[in-house]
């Protein structure tokens, strides 16, 4: 399973912003402290922005914070703002890979795959990462390495 680096740096910058609600965080000191390569991260904030989950100030006091409560945003959130909606096989979202033949019942087992996925996403929420538990059991993380 492939986890696109925008998906990882969007959940890496809300943390971040979510660590630290004192004011607006740069760009610059997100990118910094989570070591996401400057180039990148303004895309990654811009479609976190668009999908609501990041409000912005301008200026010499400006930056980013969380448009809504940690425990209200999902990782599903995040990886959606970002990656969009559905799993993607070969590069295509799922609805549109057609299968023929004997592979005809894999539209039906990606379909599950992408369900279950999608529960464990919505399941937890950047609250939950920040404090160190893993899904909505509120279990702590298991390190599995």
């Amino acid at each position: 399973m492939r986890i696109s680096a925008k998906a990882d740096y969007a959940i890496r910058v809300l943390l971040e912003l979510a660590a630290d609600t004192s004011g607006p965080i740069t760009c610059e000191a997100v990118a910094s402290t989570q070591d996401i390569p400057p180039r990148f991260i303004k895309a990654v904030i811009r479609d976190l922005r668009a999908a609501g989950l990041v409000r912005s100030q301008r200026g010499c006091e400006g930056g980013y914070w969380l448009a809504r409560d940690a425990g209200t945003i999902t990782v599903r959130d995040a990886v959606a703002a970002v990656d969009g909606e559905h799993l993607s096989i070969r590069g295509e979202p799922r609805p549109a890979v057609a299968y023929h033949g004997t592979a005809g019942h894999l539209a039906d087992f990606w379909s599950d795959v992408e369900a279950q996925l999608t529960l464990v996403l919505r399941a937890t929420t950047i609250a939950q990462l920040l404090a160190g538990t893993d899904r909505a059991a509120g279990q702590p993380e298991r390190n599995t390495r």
